[in-house]
């Protein structure tokens, strides 16, 4: 079960607007997070007036709170029921000093009751707040109408995206990765700056093929992992036909790679998979990694740790596995539609009747572990990061499309894909230097990483589709 997301709570108060607002506010929040399925930590009546935050008083009594529960806050939401301190509010924030996502959101006025007793202005106080979060560097998200009922839809659908997004930085902040290999000499569009990875704190652990190798070797054939893990593949995809000696080589390497990442905290690698992996281990990983992804341990081919990056955010935002894909080929005459391609290690969720076999070129005689399949239809969320070391800085360019049921006949592991003005997207990587992979994951989830990466990352992100 998905652990239950945290939000820090602060309800905003301002004296001379009426307390039954925010006495009505708060309780409507707080029966409305519980049943999105959202867990708070916020003062109650008895550590603030009304539990809310308004003096300089109130926001040390909030602070001290969330620093005492700073581990399990993912984000933090400023709802208005009236127009709100912004000294506050702003200074709670500021002295809790958790560095989490932000959310504020203002209730809206009933047109047909400004009395005095019933209005709000917490339109106005919105527009308050943020000026007071500009100043004192809080970055923040808004919902998408500029006053809400919790209530409705919309409010509701603000939140999950806003979840989504506190979990992407909190799964970038802090991540840890892997490289597996050096990349392919051929494949200089997968090079990548570890400093400016590093700076968004984003780590990268990395061991050499031949160290992989010797630690193969000395396992021994009775090691009952080996075993585990065949039963592992077999059970995963389609292997009839694979002769035994390259399972079992594939099995002894999921080994090894398992325990070198739990053995560094790693949530996700890039591996050296082509080719040295068919000419010196006489298999390909492709299985392997497929399994991995599809177990949400991301997998990213020919050491592309952007790549993987970029898999990881799509991952951490829908709680779903990713893939890597190429922009591999033109459907047709079709301008919105194109092919992602890959020799073979799309995950099982993208590909539900994965076929493991070779590569279909002769100079790759010992490829075995390759996987084959059509993805299925469906939602398709699309990502790329790239560290420009010229300019000092982290890019990236995210968007939605489809997956068809288009005709495809060719082999690997591929899908159609619909995407919209995607010849202006594919001007946009051309001009910019992106790579020719794309992180891919079946969920509509771009606007939630998006802000992830540009809000709270501080990136410059290339959104797709977005309305001007």
């Amino acid at each position: 079960m998905a652990q239950r997301p945290v939000l820090g709570l602060i309800v905003g108060n301002r004296a001379g607007f009426p307390d039954a607002l925010v006495v009505e506010g708060r309780a409507a929040l707080l029966r409305r997070l519980e049943e999105l399925g959202v867990d708070v930590v916020a003062p109650d009546e008895s550590l603030t007036r009304l539990g809310a935050v308004e003096t300089w008083d109130d926001a040390q009594r909030c602070a001290r709170l969330f620093r005492a529960e700073a581990e399990r806050i993912d984000g933090i939401l400023v709802s208005l029921p009236n127009f709100g301190d912004e000294k506050g509010i702003a200074d709670a924030i500021r002295l809790a000093g958790l560095n989490v996502p932000i959310l504020v959101h203002a209730f809206p006025d009933d047109f047909e009751n400004l009395t005095f007793e019933r209005r709000r202005d917490a339109f106005c106080g919105k527009v308050s707040v943020c000026n007071n979060l500009t100043q004192v560097g809080a970055r923040f998200s808004l919902t998408s109408v500029h006053t809400l009922d919790p209530a409705d839809d919309e409010f509701r659908d603000d939140l999950q995206r806003f979840v989504a997004t506190c979990r992407v930085v909190r799964g970038l902040r802090g991540a840890r990765l892997g490289m597996v290999g050096t990349r392919p000499d051929a494949f200089r569009t997968v090079r990548f700056s570890e400093k400016l990875l590093e700076a968004s704190a984003i780590s990268v652990s990395v061991i050499d093929l031949s160290d992989v190798h010797g630690r193969v070797d000395r396992l021994s054939d009775g090691d009952p992992r080996i075993a585990r893990k065949l039963e592992d593949i077999r059970t995963y995809v389609t292997v009839k036909g694979v002769p035994e000696e390259p399972l079992v080589g594939m099995a002894r390497f999921a080994v090894v790679l398992d325990g070198w990442m739990q053995d560094n905290g790693l949530q996700g690698v890039a591996i050296q998979c082509w080719d040295s992996m068919q000419r010196n281990f006489g298999f390909s990983s492709c299985g392997i990694m497929s399994l991995m992804s599809d177990n949400l341990m991301p997998a990213a081919c020919e050491t592309d740790v952007t790549g993987l990056v970029a898999m990881h955010a799509l991952k951490l935002a829908s709680g779903t596995p990713s893939s890597l894909a190429d922009w591999n080929n033109n459907y047709g005459r079709e301008r919105d539609k194109c092919v992602f391609w890959h020799c073979g290690y799309f995950a099982k969720s993208f590909v539900p009747d994965l076929v493991m076999g070779q590569h279909a070129s002769p100079d790759l005689p010992n490829s075995w572990g390759m996987l084959h399949g059509r993805a299925s239809s469906g939602p398709v969320t699309f990502a790329r990061i790239t560290t420009d070391d010229v300019q000092g800085q982290i890019r990236a360019y995210v968007g939605e499309g489809r997956m068809t049921d288009d005709p495809l006949d060719t082999y690997g592991t591929r899908a159609v894909v619909e995407i919209p003005g995607l010849q202006k997207l594919l001007r946009h990587i051309c001009r910019n230097g992106f790579e020719h992979h794309v992180a891919m994951n079946r969920s509509l989830v771009a606007d939630s990483v998006d802000e992830a990466f540009s809000t709270y990352m501080g990136w410059q992100v290339y959104r797709h589709g977005a309305e001007a």
